[in-house]
């Protein structure tokens, strides 16, 4: 039996020092940029390893990075930890009761942009030379395989572009990541039946019926029974009032590691096992965003950055570089999934004004496209230098996500919140202390304004879009909403609450401002606007002081009147100029 002897440890421990030190300072410093840390943490690791540092201080390399199986799996574990519990954090973004409610308009969406991103990448793919494969005798599992992987796109990535434009919570929002999260459920499932039988070698049709029977039983049990028992569990453990975040989170490594084991062991990779943990443990409405947020910072912040710059220590960069393949991947990646989203979404009654967003939202490649890349490295489906192409495809569509869907944005008619807000809407002092009642008493208030429905009607539609996607977004502002019927334009309400409002936040702080937004039934346009506006505006800590110490709603209405119309004039002088 062999033990770790303290040289391994010391070794094992300056190499997380410099990995994770310089992944983690290089990714804030690429956020800042506006651009995906990924980007940072593979350029780390091309910077450490073979590619640069290998290559020109060898001696340096070799003494950080030996070429010591032991000391080379030490690492090589703690990064597969790394992209198993990345599987899980991206299962738990995942509400799979509200995709399935939203099935009509983001089914069509995540079918098509399936099906064209298969289409456009399997003939280019399929008729590659010869030594662009690992194997040409498996030519078509190849085909299928990198038709596969253009499929599947970066549900992350796009999550932080609507948070970054304030959009997360509008509607808008909630249907990217619905079409999304069916995209990612099929993708995966698609994905992990290529590998499941491309490991056996064969295209035997009783072995692909046996694997995909075997994968698609443990996907529906899993999504129906197992997660209404998830959530009981989930439920109880909350009840009985259990230490937070300690215990769910406990939970749900082991969840993610006993359905890894079950996926292992029917014949597909245990990722696919904890993707699916992770969305029966994200649809329990008693797993409260705070522990989602420990879970994704834990992820993101340690194990996430040691896996993506493991992968630049295996691979050399300059000796798999590749143009051609590169822009190739690139190219069909990044058209194909937009077109596929871009015809999809015409397919639904959804403003031409959307469109475009939905669809660019659906082009990034991201981690997962990599991930995907590396499993089939690993089981010697692909070539280095086709892996190199996929990894920098997934990079450049995730780079210029940022900016395209910016631009989308900006191209929408010009509004002005005051347009449809003004004294009359505001409660300066909100006599409820509870989401729900607090919520009551906006819309009954609301109601009493001109040309709107009864407040029960009101209420009911707030409510039920409240329960499909919370609406709380940080640092104390919650923003419920609803498009309903027999309205002529939008109607913003504000309510304060000085003591604070637990509405189930992100960062876990009470509510303190509360609009309600109110739109006509085919109108995503203005809620968009208004409700990006309203978070801008609020992301100040003094203006937020501001409006709590402000003595009536006199005060408040001027405060937030001339906020609003200062706001109102920089968009236009930036539009102008």
């Amino acid at each position: 039996m062999h033990y770790l002897n303290e040289h391994n440890i010391s070794i094992f421990l300056i190499q997380i020092v410099v990995l994770l030190g310089l992944a983690r300072g290089v990714g804030e410093l690429f956020r800042k940029w506006k651009q995906p840390p990924l980007t940072a943490e593979l350029l780390v690791g091309i910077l450490l390893g073979p590619t640069i540092m290998g290559r020109f201080m060898p001696f340096w390399h070799q003494a950080i990075f030996p070429n010591d199986l032991i000391q080379q799996n030490m690492l090589e574990t703690v990064a597969w930890i790394g992209v198993l519990f990345l599987l899980l954090e991206t299962g738990l973004e995942i509400d799979f009761a509200s995709a399935w409610r939203q099935r009509g308009d983001a089914l069509k969406i995540a079918v098509t942009d399936i099906v064209v991103p298969m289409v456009i990448a399997f003939i280019p793919c399929f008729l590659l030379p010869d030594y662009y494969l690992a194997n040409p005798d498996q030519r078509l599992l190849f085909a299928i395989f990198m038709a596969t992987v253009m499929t599947i796109s970066a549900m992350p990535i796009a999550a932080r572009a609507l948070h970054d434009l304030k959009l997360s919570k509008t509607d808008l929002g909630f249907l990217i990541m619905s079409a999304l999260s069916v995209n990612d459920i099929i993708g995966w499932l698609i994905f992990t039946l290529v590998l499941g039988v491309f490991t056996r070698g064969t295209l035997d049709i009783l072995n692909v019926f046996i694997i995909a029977g075997s994968t698609i039983a443990f996907t529906v049990i899993c999504l129906t029974v197992g997660r209404t028992l998830i959530d009981k569990i989930i439920t109880g453990i909350k009840a009985k009032k259990m230490p937070q975040p300690g215990v769910p989170l406990t939970f749900i490594c082991i969840l993610g590691a006993l359905c890894g084991a079950v996926t292992q062991k029917i014949g597909i990779h245990a990722l696919f096992g904890f993707f699916i943990a992770g969305i029966m443990a994200g649809g329990s409405r008693a797993l409260s965003e705070n522990v989602r947020q420990v879970i994704s910072q834990m992820v993101y912040a340690i194990f996430v950055p040691l896996f993506f710059v493991n992968i630049g220590l295996k691979i050399d960069f300059l000796k798999s570089f590749d143009i051609f393949l590169i822009l190739l991947i690139s190219v069909i990646g990044i058209a194909g999934r937009f077109l596929g989203a871009w015809l999809g979404v015409n397919l639904t009654k959804l403003p031409k004004t959307n469109r475009l967003s939905i669809a660019i939202a659906h082009t990034p490649g991201g981690a997962m496209e990599i991930v995907v890349g590396l499993l089939a490295l690993e089981y010697n489906l692909i070539t280095e230098p086709i892996f190199v192409a996929i990894v920098f495809g997934a990079v450049i569509s995730s780079v210029i996500l940022g900016p395209w869907f910016s631009y989308s944005i900006k191209k929408r008619k010009e509004i002005s919140v005051l347009e449809f807000f003004s004294l009359r809407g505001i409660i300066d002092r909100l006599k409820q202390n509870e989401r729900n009642t607090a919520i009551k008493e906006l819309c009954e208030f609301a109601a009493d304004q001109d040309d709107l429905p009864e407040a029960e009607s009101i209420y009911q539609a707030v409510i039920a879009r409240e329960e499909e996607m919370g609406t709380a977004i940080e640092e104390g502002i919650a923003v419920p909403h609803a498009r309903l019927d027999g309205i002529k334009g939008p109607i913003v309400v504000f309510g304060r609450s000085p003591d604070g409002i637990d509405w189930n936040a992100p960062d876990g702080k009470l509510s303190h401002f509360i609009f309600l937004i109110l739109t006509p039934k085919d109108d995503y346009d203005s809620q968009v606007q208004i409700l990006g506006v309203i978070a801008k505006v609020f992301s100040e800590t003094a203006f937020r002081d501001l409006i709590l110490k402000a003595a009536d709603s006199h005060a408040i209405w001027s405060i937030l009147q001339k906020a609003f119309a200062s706001k109102h004039v920089k968009r236009k002088g930036r539009i102008k100029r």
